[in-house]
């Protein structure tokens, strides 16, 4: 098997972008589509300066500058395999506590675009409100030193003013998170941090800099010896940082940007004011789906999402919640039909070679949950309906949350709250109210008495009866 090495003489490239966050999802999506447009002999001055502010990512940075930055994908199409090496990415900057190297990397004039990979829980929402908090104890430390900055939003800040003091144009924030709003999101972490040490430069900030929304979407999963033994068989086996991913990527983006943009649209990328529209499309059935298969899955033991996607019961569960209580409350998006992007999601879940694990898919449900799950069983409610799937998907998560699963086996933690959601699910065994109760996932849900009662049934029902009995009822009407 062949490795197909990047189409462009790398020595060619500089640099235009500096990207925080080097994980497997950033190598999969934005560098490829980078890579591609770099191959069409398109924009070679936007090439990638890799940065972090964690230790996993000075690991990245050692395994990656040891095969010139290279980062090897091996796309995992059920007809066959293929990888790629990735050279979009052509230097990795230093990684420091006080994020000195990153701020100066920032500061470059050429660098028209900062991007971020730092997860959903990344951006210091408070759960109770949706909205950043200040008094987060690293941007409360960042705002007390905003010279010495030790989180990513910290470094940006940082940066920009360093940027106004010079007279040099801004650069955009890109945020690839898969978050909803996620550059309203990214703008309200980083004015309010520099509303902290400096209100002239948040508003600034504010006037000046452009945070486009965008959605994301491609299936990377974890590099573990599966992939590293992938990697090895196209003869790369000295990469201990391969990337799988499903054939599958889409990116679409608002056209708002500070300083100039790469011609992403040449490589696939989709351009629209309407990216909300396609965002909630993709978080209530793809993510959503996520979490209707996943807890389920982890519970009666299967390991794998492709495998619980051959359940028959936990694919009816699935589908049948997509079809009467998602789908319908997606807004209509352009050029799509939202039923056939179902059924392509629901493909897509079904691709053996992704050995994607439901455990990944349980992660963090605490701030996943509320973006998820809540908002659809909210927007039900409102049209009249009491969506019993979606409760149960739910109660399934308070199930899971109890730390055992249907055979009694210990589920290992799961959540950055895990201890005290394996305290709440004990308790609300009993009493159902308690887990509601948590107003910062479940809001005001917890006022609607409706809502208390189905969800207490539904939990009550997969204790009394079981995971495979609760959804076979569900399933069956």
């Amino acid at each position: 098997m062949s490795v197909a090495p990047p189409r462009y003489d790398r020595a060619r490239l500089t640099p235009g972008i500096v990207h925080i966050g080097l994980g497997n999802f950033h190598r999969a999506h934005m560098a490829t589509y980078l890579d591609d447009l770099f191959a069409l002999g398109e924009d070679h001055d936007w090439a990638i300066l890799g940065a972090g502010v964690r230790p996993a990512d000075a690991r990245m940075r050692e395994a990656l500058m040891a095969q010139d930055w290279l980062s090897t994908v091996v796309e995992l199409d059920p007809r066959g395999k293929r990888a790629r090496r990735v050279g979009a990415m052509i230097d990795f900057v230093e990684v420091d506590c006080a994020n000195g190297p990153l701020i100066a990397a920032m500061r470059r004039p050429e660098i028209r675009i900062v991007s971020l990979t730092v997860t959903e829980g990344g951006y210091f929402i408070d759960p109770a409100t949706g909205r950043f908090d200040p008094t987060a104890p690293e941007i409360a430390a960042d705002g007390a030193a905003p010279d010495r900055p030790a989180t990513a939003f910290g470094a940006i800040v940082a940066a920009l003013r360093a940027r106004r003091d010079a007279g040099i144009v801004p650069f955009t924030v890109l945020s690839c998170d898969n978050l909803p709003g996620n550059g309203d999101v990214a703008r309200a972490a980083v004015v309010g941090l520099a509303r902290l040490s400096d209100p002239g430069l948040a508003a600034w900030i504010d006037t000046h800099v452009a945070f486009p929304n965008a959605m994301v979407d491609r299936i990377a999963p974890a590099t573990g010896p599966r992939e590293c033994a992938m990697a090895a068989a196209f003869g790369l086996g000295d990469d201990p940082v391969p990337v799988t991913c499903e054939p599958f990527r889409q990116w679409v983006i608002e056209d708002r940007f500070s300083a100039g943009r790469p011609a992403l649209e040449k490589a696939g990328v989709t351009f629209s004011p309407r990216v909300h529209d396609f965002e909630t499309m993709k978080i209530r059935i793809l993510n959503g789906g996520h979490a209707i298969l996943g807890y389920p899955a982890e519970l009666l033991g299967i390991e794998y999402v492709h495998e619980a996607m051959a359940d028959d019961t936990i694919a009816a569960f699935l589908g049948k919640i997509e079809t009467d209580e998602i789908v319908p409350i997606v807004p209509p998006v352009p050029g799509h039909d939202l039923r056939d992007y179902k059924q392509l999601i629901l493909q897509r879940f079904a691709n053996p070679e992704i050995a994607d694990t439901a455990r990944r898919l349980c992660f963090d449900g605490s701030n996943r949950q509320p973006k998820f799950i809540i908002p659809s069983i909210r927007d039900n409610i409102a049209r009249g309906v009491m969506p019993t799937g979606l409760i149960l998907a739910s109660a399934m998560w308070c199930r899971y949350c109890e730390g055992t699963d249907s055979r009694g086996r210990t589920t290992p933690p799961n959540d950055p709250d895990w201890d005290m959601l394996m305290a709440t699910a004990r308790v609300a065994k009993q009493d159902p109210a308690r887990w509601i109760g948590m107003r910062a996932i479940y809001g005001n849900l917890a006022d609607d008495p409706a809502f208390v009662a189905a969800f207490a049934e539904a939990l009550h029902l997969v204790w009394d009866e079981g995971v495979g009995a609760a959804i076979a009822h569900y399933v069956e009407g």
